[in-house]
């Protein structure tokens, strides 16, 4: 039986005080930001408690229209040694090689997955599906209609979640990242019914993210969500409770996970 995955969540953005410098930062809803401190040095913190891989995602590159940080994702490879994905400002297939010579091994797109979704198909052919991560942002409606956001959760589509998730695995992505953009920062549990209804769809990982609040919300992606994978970053930044903790709750539940480093 394959294990399940706990993945820390790094989101990076310029400090508001040192603009030269990149910190790792929470998010509420996409919205409000919180400086946390320095994202490489947080990464070999979850490293030596036992997290299984971790997500680097740069929140300015779109926005600002600029390339991935290049260097600060080799830097957290010369001192890192587990798989990590990366997000942020990739629009071609020059970006991904990018990420992946100076240290990648998964790399992540979204709002360019939607503009062009044959990148989604050109980078999978070229550099294998196992390193094409698709990020999916979704939120409701006022009306209770899910729906697809690109652009860190600035421009509405008219998708929906199932939809989009089905394409993308036909398009060829090799995984799924989904985050809800109501529950992101707010730590009241994982969307587990749109998480499980997406996971019951395609054949590839699913990677559930935005909510968790709680070890048992990890446990409830799981077991409720059906997900290959948990990923948080307010929760690992702010809750008295470690990966290597958490890992031991999920344990506890029955459901099969790396225990040991």
């Amino acid at each position: 039986m394959l294990k399940r995955r706990l993945i820390p969540k790094l989101q990076m953005k310029q400090s508001r005080f040192s603009p030269n410098q990149m910190v790792l930062v929470t998010t509420v809803q996409f919205d409000k930001v919180v400086e946390v401190g320095d994202p490489v040095s947080q990464a070999k913190i979850y490293q030596a408690q036992a997290a299984d891989e971790l997500v680097f995602l740069d929140l300015d590159a779109t926005p600002n229209s600029r390339k991935p940080m290049a260097h600060i994702i080799r830097k957290a490879a010369e001192e890192i040694f587990m798989p990590m994905t990366i997000g942020g400002g990739v629009t071609s297939l020059e970006d991904f090689r990018l990420m992946l010579e100076n240290g990648a091994d998964k790399v992540a797109i979204n709002t360019a997955a939607l503009d062009t979704p044959d990148l989604i198909t050109q980078a999978s052919e070229r550099f294998g599906a196992q390193c094409v991560v698709v990020s999916i942002d979704f939120k409701q409606t006022d009306d209770g209609a899910y729906k697809v956001w690109t652009a860190c959760g600035r421009r509405a589509t008219p998708l929906h979640p199932l939809e989009w998730a089905q394409k993308a695995e036909e398009l060829g992505a090799g995984e799924l990242m989904l985050t809800s953009i109501d529950r992101d920062g707010m730590r009241k549990g994982l969307d587990v019914d749109m998480i499980r209804t997406i996971a019951e769809a395609v054949s590839i990982p699913v990677i559930a993210a935005g909510g968790c609040g709680v070890a048992m919300d990890f446990v409830d992606g799981f077991q409720l969500g059906k997900a290959d994978a948990v990923s948080a970053g307010t929760f690992f930044c702010f809750q008295d409770q470690n990966p290597m903790q958490t890992r031991a709750h999920i344990a506890n539940a029955g459901i099969p996970i790396r225990l040991h480093t």
